[in-house]
């Protein structure tokens, strides 16, 4: 059969729309379920369509911008805001906050409402799925203020998985900053590999203590560093490409390696 009309042409609605950064894959299907979506004109009922650079692409009218090089940047998120495009109740979200001057991006994960500290976002949503995998198991590493007794036996215990409410959490490494602190006021620092929802709130409170800040100061080998609250910073190309070399040597953004 001639290449030209090889029904593997092109690659997916859903990952286009991602790698042009308007969403994620997930978020996509659900925006053609909506009728959302259209391709040369013609609304789409389902995601199972192969499109190419000949094809126009619209949502919600608007035409998507042409898939750009992969950037990422740190977001320094403050307490307070939502991580999301649109929020029913009018809370403020991380996309009002960001400077005019960004292009559109998708988060990598999500930090709740209180959670505080570094945030990574992308004009890719192939990458942002990429990283959300739990097969490639980044490493997120947390600050963790916490009112209650450290019991040393159930910090044991959570080094090596528990169940809470029929979920299995993996292994979590959790540190006591200061050995001698007095009065029941605690900074812990706690790795955990999976970033299931609201993990680390739920692990502290199977432990009996109460959150009453937590930072996310690293994820994978990306740093919050000395980043202020609420300012953002583009990760150097260098620094991307030597961090995810595998998702580039893949293919998946070859204009990147240019």
């Amino acid at each position: 059969m001639p290449k030209s009309e090889s029904k593997f042409e092109g690659e997916r609605i859903a990952k286009r729309l991602a790698r042009a950064g308007v969403c994620s894959r997930r978020d996509a299907e659900r925006m053609i379920a909506e009728g959302r979506v259209a391709v040369d004109g013609k609304v789409l009922a389902s995601p199972a369509l192969n499109v190419t650079d000949a094809n126009i692409i619209t949502v919600d009218g608007k035409p998507i911008e042409a898939a750009e090089e992969t950037r990422v940047w740190r977001y320094h998120k403050p307490a307070g805001i939502i991580t999301t495009s649109r929020d029913p109740q009018g809370r403020p979200t991380v996309f009002d906050k960001l400077p005019p001057e960004m292009p559109r991006v998708v988060s990598v994960g999500r930090l709740d409402f209180n959670t505080e500290g570094l945030l990574l976002l992308t004009n890719d949503g192939e990458l942002a799925r990429h990283l959300e995998l739990p097969a490639n198991a980044w490493l997120r590493q947390y600050r963790v203020r916490v009112h209650g007794v450290i019991d040393p036996k159930k910090l044991a215990l959570a080094s090596n998985g528990v169940t809470i409410s029929g979920i299995r959490y993996e292994p979590v490494k959790i540190v006591v900053e200061k050995e001698k602190e007095e009065g029941t006021n605690h900074w812990l620092a706690v790795t955990i590999r999976e970033g299931k929802n609201r993990e680390v709130r739920k692990i502290m409170d199977y432990l009996g203590l109460q959150v009453t800040r937590l930072i996310r100061v690293a994820f994978g080998p990306f740093p919050l560093g000395k980043l202020p609250r609420g300012g953002i910073e583009e990760v150097p190309r260098r620094a991307l490409k030597e961090s995810l070399g595998k998702f580039f040597s893949k293919g998946m953004d070859k204009k990147a390696m240019r």
